[in-house]
């Protein structure tokens, strides 16, 4: 037995700095929305976080609500089975939402949910600690000093390293962290936005003021619009595609590709793919890879239904280095939406 336990091999990964904090964490990452516990559940969990273990990615994301709890569960019984050493993962998940039980204090964000919620949390995913524990919305029936002070609890308890928000606005942010400052609590570090190059308005512009004067870090998600970014729904729905498994929940993204504002977008799908073919990769690689050309974006959470899926996706390492000014000028030229 070694004295010190390793099996993560950072492979071309690259790695950033969360924010204000010397956490590093992969440019990629992978998180459970709408996959795990869900659409796939068992073996299938444990293969793809393999494969993005493999391709150097150290960060997973997850959320009580993802679910109902189920994705906690199959990620838990992945890491457990995979046994990788725990100070070698980086591991968050989200409060908020609840899993669907009628109580009310089981939701939200009171300081008895953010805390027990958060217990709760770590039993399905059998660790003892999140390295992030995010509020999965902004709670207005809560005041914000009490949402600061349950936070500010849960790391003084060693439930959790540090703690973020997602999809908050930014003055809602800001006010948290006005409120950890004048009572000397604990500020979050990290928010959790939707990002991507049909979505930018509140990343690139609301909140770049965070990022100037308080490095707010951002673990981006829905990178590739819901697979819009992709090209896989150029020629309508595809067997198996996000949106067909989830036709309830994404229902007004299908009706919304009807519309002209829908094939105005899959036409910039479709002029793009011609780049990221010139660059030696797919439409997924350069839309991952544009997102994280972005000096603000700390990590690009990617969605996979099967391995393979990650090692597709993880290909975007190797475009980065190739977005030149030139083509970035390109890219938004065909984009036509710069905040």
């Amino acid at each position: 037995m070694p004295a010190v336990e390793t099996k993560f091999d950072p492979k071309d990964m690259e790695f950033r700095r969360l924010g204000p904090a010397g956490l590093k964490v992969s440019v990629l990452s992978l998180g459970g929305w709408l996959t795990y516990g869900g659409t796939q559940k068992g073996s299938i969990v444990k293969d793809c976080m393999q494969a993005a273990w493999d391709n150097g990615i150290n960060f997973y994301d997850t959320a009580e609500a993802y679910a109902a709890g189920e994705c906690e569960l199959e990620m838990g019984n992945a890491l457990k089975e995979l046994a990788w050493p725990r100070d070698e993962f980086v591991l968050s998940t989200k409060i908020f939402f609840g899993t669907q039980r009628k109580e009310p204090n089981t939701r939200g964000l009171s300081k008895k949910h953010i805390v027990e919620g958060l217990k709760d949390s770590l039993a399905r995913l059998q660790t003892p600690y999140v390295d992030i524990v995010f509020a999965h919305r902004h709670d207005p029936d809560v005041s914000m000093k009490e949402i600061v002070e349950a936070f500010t609890q849960t790391i003084n308890m060693n439930l959790a390293y540090y703690w973020g928000t997602s999809e908050w606005s930014a003055e809602q942010i800001q006010e948290a962290i006005d409120i950890a400052e004048k009572y000397h609590l604990i500020a979050p570090i990290a928010e959790q936005p939707q990002y991507n190059a049909f979505h930018r308005e509140r990343f690139e512009k609301e909140y770049a003021p965070l990022y100037e004067k308080h490095q707010l870090a951002t673990t981006i998600w829905s990178p590739l619009a819901s697979g819009m970014l992709t090209g896989k729904y150029n020629d309508g729905i595809p067997e198996g595609s996000r949106f067909a498994n989830n036709s309830g929940m994404m229902s007004s993204n299908i009706e919304a590709l009807k519309t002209e504002e829908g094939k105005t977008k899959i036409k910039k799908v479709k002029e793009m793919t011609k780049i990221a073919e010139e660059l030696g990769g797919t439409m997924a690689q350069l839309a991952l890879a544009w997102a994280a050309k972005n000096k603000n974006v700390s990590t690009v959470i990617l969605g996979a239904t099967k391995p393979e899926q990650v090692h597709d996706n993880c290909g975007a390492i190797k475009l980065l280095p190739k977005l030149t000014p030139e083509i970035m000028e390109k890219i938004e030229g065909i984009l036509a939406n710069k905040p």
